[in-house]
């Protein structure tokens, strides 16, 4: 076990206050290089794991869904590629040269990317954006399409 120190210190003074929290272990180069080796995922897996944009994703009976956020854009904002088995979801925000007197509404850059398992076809990949959601549908590969086996 490890004893880890942190000072924080309360914003505009100078006074501190010093916090002792225990690890019951520490990971070590070969416990680093080895962490994810057994790490399944279902059926895809982000690039970047930290997505910072609001999106939501889910398996139906015709294949996967990805909704992204996409309030206030036009199709023509968003870009939408994939390169082999990788989908990716981009947009750039333009700079505004208003002056802003209050700034609550998020609008931001955001660049999605997901390796998507070969049980699906990017390649018959549908987008629509409706009502600021951006939905793509990613339909089962029709070798892998799930099948009914009768018994003879």
């Amino acid at each position: 076990m490890t004893k880890h120190l942190i000072t924080a210190y309360q914003k505009g003074s100078t006074k501190h206050e010093t916090m002792t929290f225990i690890r019951p272990f520490t990971l070590d180069e070969f416990d680093l290089l080895w962490k994810d080796f057994f790490n399944t995922s279902p059926h895809f897996s982000g690039i970047n794991q930290k997505v910072s944009h609001p999106t939501d994703i889910y398996e139906t009976e015709t294949g996967i869904t990805i909704e992204v956020a996409a309030v206030g854009l036009d199709k023509e904002d968003i870009e939408i590629l994939t390169e082999g088995d990788v989908l990716r979801i981009r947009y750039k925000k333009v700079e505004d040269d208003k002056p802003v007197i209050y700034k609550g509404i998020k609008k931001s850059s955001f660049d999605l990317a997901w390796k998507i398992a070969t049980k699906f076809d990017l390649s018959q990949l549908e987008a629509k954006l409706d009502k600021g959601l951006l939905s793509l549908d990613i339909p089962f590969a029709e070798s892998k399409k799930p099948k009914l086996v009768t018994i003879k």
